[in-house]
């Protein structure tokens, strides 16, 4: 018998400047220390129990199997009736909805289902920190432009000069992470102005769609015809109804978008928990959990925003989102990162610094907390904070 070495071939990576994600390390950092965590953007409360008796019931009606691949039909259905009543454009749920796992496998899904080698993606910094790994493995570059430090505003001008003959799609995100800020419709009709005489695609990350206060209206890519026909538009069940562990999101297209989609769809998860979907397709009957979850957000904002007015901290507007962005000049000569660091070692609060979400790492000494958290989980934090 031969004697040989057992050894792992190297290869080269496709992500080689992706490590862990710096929710996964303040998060432990803050297990570790105790921490209170307004890091990671995500409910310490339960959801309803009339959402659990529904999946419970799903799964007793025997809904165990596989669902369509495009997910089931009722929910579907919901899905679009919810988009009409809410934004007055008509999907056919049948041709142009997608169930998907969570919205970060609908926007991978979307990335490869449109971006060949080669093509240009415009993304907005600071962002989501799927977006720009997900265009590296499609073959494309991320192209990033800046919004306007300070207030968060999408600049048109650095926009339009961003676009070459091979740019194929831009993602915007509203209400937004982590600046918690939301575009306006006359923002909307911009970029809808800038993409006319273009074939560039749209993906349009709405998943605080409910999220969005001071009697604002969310400006979904559905309202505006001529970005609704070029936008993968995706959602998240999970932030909506406090449920982000059951990973199920939708994605509303046009039908020849939504067919490419699905190509892919197919492929990379195939289908989605089909008790969940029924489960999620009978709470959906009634409006009232989402349409109340505005003012239901809202109080948790102010409640923050109330704690930490006599502070240090300079609070940034927090029009949408469950997050809330603040100054810390005044508190600290340290970085960002640094900062968030000591305050969760030294303090008992976890936070994120936003210069995370720039490619560049551009830092300007603004930090991130989520409040969507209970109202107890809050004052605990904001009695720490307000020492400093």
């Amino acid at each position: 018998m031969t004697s040989t070495t057992a050894r792992t071939p190297a290869f080269p990576s496709k992500l080689p400047n992706v490590g862990t994600t710096i929710f996964t390390v303040m998060s432990a950092l803050a297990t570790e220390h105790k921490a209170v965590n307004l890091g990671q953007g995500f409910p310490d409360f339960e959801c309803a129990p009339e959402l659990v008796n529904a999946v419970t019931a799903a799964m007793q009606a025997g809904h165990n199997q596989y669902p369509p691949m495009t997910g089931v039909p009722v929910l579907r259905e919901a899905v679009a009736r919810k988009i009409e009543a809410l934004h007055g454009h008509a999907y056919n749920p049948h041709t142009e909805i997608t169930i998907t796992a969570g919205a970060t496998q609908a926007i991978i899904t979307a990335i490869l289902a449109i971006v060949h080698a080669g093509d240009e993606v415009i993304v907005l910094d600071p962002c989501y920190d799927s977006y720009v790994p997900n265009i590296e493995l499609a073959g494309g570059k991320a192209v990033r432009v800046p919004l306007t430090p300070g207030t968060f505003r999408p600049d048109f001008a650095k926009i339009s000069a961003a676009i070459t003959p091979r740019t194929r799609a831009i993602i915007i995100n509203s209400p937004h992470n982590p600046s918690a800020t939301i575009w306006t419709a006359e923002e909307m009709r911009q970029l809808e102005d800038l993409l006319a005489p273009t074939d560039i695609l749209l993906i349009s990350d709405e998943v605080y769609e409910h999220m969005v206060f001071d009697g604002a209206e969310h400006q979904s890519a559905a309202r505006f015809a001529g970005l609704a026909s070029r936008a993968f538009i995706v959602s998240s069940f999970g932030k909506t109804f406090h449920v982000t562990g059951w990973k199920v999101g939708t994605v509303a297209a046009p039908a020849a978008l939504t067919a490419e989609f699905r190509k892919v769809h197919q492929f990379n998860v195939f289908t989605v928990n089909t008790p969940v979907q029924h489960g999620l397709a009978a709470y959906l009957q009634d409006p009232t959990p989402y349409l109340q979850l505005p003012a239901f957000y809202q109080a948790k904002r102010d409640l923050f925003r109330e704690g930490l007015a006599g502070s240090r901290f300079k609070l940034l507007p927090s029009t949408g989102s469950y997050f809330q962005c603040v100054d810390i000049s005044a508190i600290s000569d340290l970085n960002e990162a640094d900062f968030c660091q000591w305050l969760t070692r030294e303090v008992g609060v976890a936070a994120i610094p936003l210069s995370a979400f720039y490619g560049d790492g551009f830092d300007q000494r603004v930090v991130r907390f989520c409040f969507a958290k209970k109202d107890e989980t809050l004052r605990a934090a904001l009695e720490r904070l307000r020492k400093l």
